[in-house]
């Protein structure tokens, strides 16, 4: 995957203070963060292959690919949606009852 990110001048220049290189420090802090979450993902699949008696993947990748498959990891952004229905769901049920009294 590539993604390009589009920074004001004011905003590479400040990059360049604290880094070396602009596109290597953007390469690193994206790198890292990634290899947080596939650790947080790979323990949630050896915690839900060990609970359901499945064979736990080689690799982490592997175990990426099973936590997204069986649905025992989501997206951010099915994160948030759910949380938004939930939220809209309470403030109903809220508006309703305070209309029911």
């Amino acid at each position: 995957m590539n993604y390009t990110i589009n920074l004001t001048s004011a905003e590479d220049k400040a990059l360049s203070y604290f880094s070396m290189s602009q596109q290597e420090w953007i390469d690193n802090a994206v790198h890292e963060r990634c290899r947080i979450a596939i650790d947080e993902i790979a323990k949630i699949c050896v915690e839900q292959c060990l609970a359901n008696n499945i064979q736990i993947p080689g690799s982490k990748e592997a175990m990426v690919d099973l936590a997204f498959q069986n649905g025992w990891v989501i997206t951010a952004a099915q994160r948030q949606a759910q949380a938004e229905a939930e939220m809209a769901a309470r403030m109903q049920a809220e508006a309703a009852a305070t209309q029911g009294a």
